[in-house]
This record gives C-alpha cells, structure tokens and sequence, in this order.
C-alpha cells in the first residue's frame, strides 16, 4: 500500500468515526443506522463495510477512539510532579469526566451511556482495566482501588453534569486519597 492510500484509508476511518460517533450521540444507537453514518461521513455505505463490519463494530471502534488519546496524557500525569490526589483528579478528569462531558450534553446521553454497557461490554471492560491500572498505580491495596472505582460508578448513577461529576470526584477523593 503506497503512503497516500495509507493516508486516505486514515482519514476514511477518522471521518467514519467521527460520523458515527456525532451520530450516535444525536440519534442514539439504535437508532442511528449505517446509512446515517455513511453519509454524514460522505461515504458509500459499501465502503462503510470495508472498513467495518457493522455498526456494532463501529460503535466498538468509536469507543476506543475516545478513549485511547486519552491513556498516554493519563500516565503521563501518573508519572509526573504532584500528589496522589492530584494526579487522581488529573486522571479522572481525563478519562471520566471529560468523556462523560461528551456525552452527557447530547440528546441521545442516557440511550449512549446505556449502549456502552449493553452492545460492547468486552470493549468497556478492557478501558475499565486500564484505569484500574491507572487507579491502582495511586492507591496501597487492590481493595481500595475497587472500592474507590465503585465510588465513582456509583457518583454517575443520576447522570449528572460534567461540572458536577467533577465536583464528586474531588470530593471523594479528598475522602479517600488524603
């Protein structure tokens, strides 16, 4: 494959994903169907099944889109100057509560957050172990890290704002890492 059709398959995938992912938070996932994606992505739907096999493996791949930028800024802040509880915050803000910001100021928010759980549960499972990683990097026991995490999933429950996520967050830590 020559440079230029590297660079072209590249941002065929780039306009894909951010296609799908503007329309699953706007329609929802189930609602949203491949050809909405095709053609917010200015793509044919065939080329769309060249580069994934259906939608599931679309909304797998926007998943790890957002999430993957985000792990080398992660350690990098777990690896640098600060306390625990501030490296902690740095972290949550990054993988918790910037995506959550993402989310949660669309109109298909609690149908996406749901859609996560339910279409790729593999696919969260590996990101939720990597900010255990993260997580656990900052904390004595592997107890604390789980309870500490659970805390978290369960600040998001209500589904709240991103502001006040946030808030939550540094509250608990301020509990749990001081």
């Amino acid at each position: 494959m020559e440079v230029r059709d590297v660079d072209r398959d590249g941002a065929r995938r780039r306009a894909i994903l951010d296609a799908a992912r503007s329309c699953f938070l706007q329609f929802g996932f189930s609602k949203t169907s491949l050809d909405d994606i095709a053609k917010r992505a200015n793509l044919s739907r065939p080329l769309l099944y060249r580069k994934y096999k259906n939608k599931e493996d679309i909304f797998g791949a926007v998943y790890d889109d957002v999430f993957d930028s985000r792990y080398p800024i992660a350690k990098a802040a777990l690896d640098g100057r600060g306390s625990k509880p501030d490296k902690l915050l740095r972290i949550y803000d990054l993988i918790v509560v910037e995506t959550w910001a993402m989310v949660m100021d669309t109109p298909m928010a609690k149908e996406f957050y749901e859609a996560c759980m339910r279409v790729i549960p593999e696919i969260h499972a590996k990101h939720e172990k990597r900010l255990y990683e993260l997580t656990r990097a900052l904390f004595d026991t592997k107890e604390t890290t789980q309870v500490f995490m659970l805390s978290v999933d369960g600040l998001m429950g209500d589904l709240p704002s991103a502001a006040t996520l946030h808030r939550r967050i540094a509250l608990l830590i301020e509990r749990f890492a001081s």
